[in-house]
């Protein structure tokens, strides 16, 4: 049956979140001192952030299932993260996929694979390379940047899993990732945040478009829309709807979908309202396209049981 995503209460599987519990100690951007960060003071992150909380923040959304994303702990303890996440669904019914943290430029990847791989709900990993701190500064080399050897290795071993890589960077990087990406065409990819198109400029949104078609020109690259908030801009459905619009046609809507990143995302827009603006934008989609982007398209992506089929397209 279709789902009419014209009603207040929408179905969305959410394919990006995070969880912590601070008194683990396993944060340190949340517990010392404060670090730069994408939307500036982020003080209101720096509690507990649960099922109960994530609850409290959907309510009046009627979410079907969970991706937690890993959420920046202390890298050498990626593994009692995953660990913990099993622990609160089998109390809390969520996460219902895990997207882990290792190191692709880390010798003992393999050894790093293999005990996530001992969990069931990890689908992938989010491994951050190093990036330059604007369009204009160098891009890093070496070690840990996308043009080290070792990166594109670590991305051929998570191909042979079948298991996800989530792409994170900043818009200028995005050419760069579309051309290391070419290399590896078996390995399915999901960017973060639509890209962080951060200079709504002219300018900027050409470079942002450029590095956007260079990746959806590989049909295994999806799009996650998401993050859609400014350092110094209010979150509006107006202010977010071109990137949207054209995140969606550039990549098309069977291979974007809806993801909160909250709480992170709560320093600038409601989990309500978020889902509500975006559902706005998509108006002009026909409702089973809205459907795949709120729900079936990170169901298939992501392997969510017991949702997923494996006769699905993914």
């Amino acid at each position: 049956m279709e789902l009419d995503l014209a009603v207040n209460k929408l179905e969305v599987v959410d394919s990006h979140h995070h969880f912590w519990d601070l008194s683990l100690g396993w944060h340190d951007w949340l517990l010392g001192e404060p670090k730069p960060f994408l939307l500036g003071d982020y003080t209101a992150l720096r509690r507990n952030y649960l099922p109960d909380d994530y609850a409290i923040d959907a309510f009046g959304v009627d979410v079907l299932a969970t991706v937690h994303v890993e959420a920046e702990c202390a890298r050498s303890l990626a593994l009692e993260e995953t660990r913990w996440l099993h622990r609160l669904q089998q109390t809390h019914g969520v996460p219902n996929a895990v997207v882990a943290h290792a190191w692709l430029h880390d010798p003992q990847l393999e050894d790093r694979l293999m005990a996530h791989a001992k969990y069931p709900m990890v689908k992938g990993l989010r491994s951050k390379p190093l990036t330059a701190d604007s369009p204009t500064s160098p891009f890093p080399q070496g070690s840990g940047s996308m043009s080290d050897p070792n990166w594109l290795a670590g991305m051929r071993q998570l191909a042979a899993r079948d298991w996800s890589w989530d792409l994170r960077v900043p818009f200028w990087h995005l050419k760069e990732a579309a051309k290391l990406i070419a290399k590896v065409p078996e390995l399915r990819i999901v960017l973060n945040h639509t890209g962080l198109p951060w200079d709504r400029s002219e300018d900027g949104l050409a470079h942002w478009r450029e590095g956007m078609r260079a990746l959806a020109a590989m049909p295994q690259v999806f799009c996650k829309i998401s993050e859609l908030g400014l350092l110094h801009a209010a979150w509006t459905v107006e202010s977010n709807r071109r990137v949207v619009v054209e995140a969606i046609d550039i990549f098309g809507p069977s291979r974007c979908m809806f993801a909160s990143n909250f709480p992170v995302a709560g320093l600038r827009v409601g989990y309500l309202a978020q889902v509500l603006g975006i559902n706005e934008m998509l108006q002009y989609l026909t409702v089973s396209e809205r459907q795949d982007i709120f729900v079936n398209n990170a169901i298939s992506f992501y392997r969510i049981q017991p949702f997923y089929k494996q006769d699905r397209r993914h």
